[in-house]
């Protein structure tokens, strides 16, 4: 198949200036980058295709050669390793790289090289405060950009140079037999600059330390555990590098009364034996600092659980809430007055000619069972 002609394959006249033919390249590239299209063979061979014709245009030489004769112009020239008619396709990512650094990252080698740490930091909070949502003061040490060479690390009056060893890569390239092999600049540790005459203030890191303050809002219905990111709130970079995260991470502290499962709060009501058995209306607690009222009938068994919808935690980044959970727990007398005894004995004495049918029934099934044993 015959080859296109280069200006029709970046879209620009043979009049385009260097910048045009650069940013004309520079769309294609992004369009059609193999991480992009991940498997799209077509895409591939567009890109390369791309490649191609800025490492030829972008060149005042090759450019006046191909202008001159075409294709015909590198015809030939091929040797092994060599594809599209003698353009190296191991030049490919050097392209790429002039352009747009790391791909997807859009940084330099030093930028990226040296961003700062992340950091965490741990915040218990109770439940109200969890259910309210509330900000947040948090003041922790950490390494922050030096004020004296704003984070440069050279001294004033000075700036860092371009690294001559890589020419600015912070990456440098050896051959190895058959193989290339990309290795950290040993001049400038992979910043893509050197520093003659570093800050004295932060001897040529770019970065001190110091403490920081910030204030964060946690939002209604946090969680244990849940993480709230503040970016570039971490530890600064070196050398002008960019700065880590802040992570906070959060703990809720136990209530008095309720427990919490996701949503959903829970906590067990102490009744008298005689409320659950003629049953009561009574108040009851909720997070929001209110009281709700609930009918707990006559023969109400321990253990048995209510309901209030929507008095549970709101649902974080939601306009809606769980639900509350109540456990009946029956308080049994354990020390008696003689009139209660009385009462309870005469009480007895009744349930003994008409005994409850669940208990008489599990009864009679345990005479089958010892009989039949």
């Amino acid at each position: 198949m015959a080859k296109r002609d280069y200006y029709d394959v970046l879209g620009v006249n043979k009049s385009a200036s260097k910048d045009e033919v650069k940013k004309a390249y520079r769309k294609l590239a992004l369009k059609y980058h193999p991480d992009k299209t991940k498997g799209d063979k077509s895409s591939e061979e567009k890109f390369k295709e791309a490649s191609e014709a800025y490492h030829i245009l972008s060149d005042e030489k090759r450019k006046a050669n191909y202008d001159q004769f075409g294709h015909a112009a590198f015809e030939g020239s091929g040797g092994g390793g060599q594809g599209f008619g003698g353009f190296d396709t191991s030049s490919f990512s050097d392209i790429f790289e002039d352009f747009f650094g790391d791909f997807g990252g859009g940084s330099s080698p030093r930028r990226s090289s040296n961003r700062g740490n992340d950091l965490r930091y741990d915040v218990s909070i109770s439940l109200d405060e969890a259910y309210k949502g509330l900000e947040k003061n948090v003041k922790y040490t950490t390494y922050k950009r030096c004020s004296s060479c704003s984070g440069s690390g050279a001294a004033k009056g000075s700036k860092p140079v371009k690294c001559n060893y890589c020419s600015g890569r912070g990456k440098v390239r050896t051959n190895q037999g058959f193989f290339t092999i990309q290795q950290t600049c040993p001049q400038c540790s992979g910043y893509g600059e050197t520093i003659g005459d570093p800050c004295k203030n932060c001897n040529g890191n770019g970065k001190t330390q110091g403490s920081e303050n910030v204030t964060v809002k946690i939002p209604k219905g946090v969680d244990d555990g849940t993480r709230i990111r503040l970016s570039g709130k971490g530890e600064a970079g070196s050398k002008g590098g960019s700065s880590g995260d802040l992570y906070l991470f959060i703990s809720i502290e136990n209530h008095n009364i309720f427990k919490r499962s996701e949503e959903n709060l829970y906590y067990e009501l102490p009744i008298s034996f005689s409320s659950a058995a003629l049953g009561i209306t009574v108040e009851v607690p909720s997070i929001d600092g209110g009281k709700s009222k609930i009918k707990i009938p006559g023969g109400t068994q321990h253990g048995k659980q209510f309901r209030l919808k929507g008095k549970g935690m709101p649902v974080l980044r939601r306009s809606i809430f769980g639900d509350l959970y109540i456990r009946i727990v029956t308080q049994v007398p354990t020390a008696l007055s003689k009139r209660q005894k009385e009462i309870l004995e005469e009480f007895n004495e009744i349930e003994a000619n008409k005994p409850d049918p669940v208990i008489k029934t599990f009864f009679e099934k345990a005479k089958k069972f010892w009989k039949s044993s």
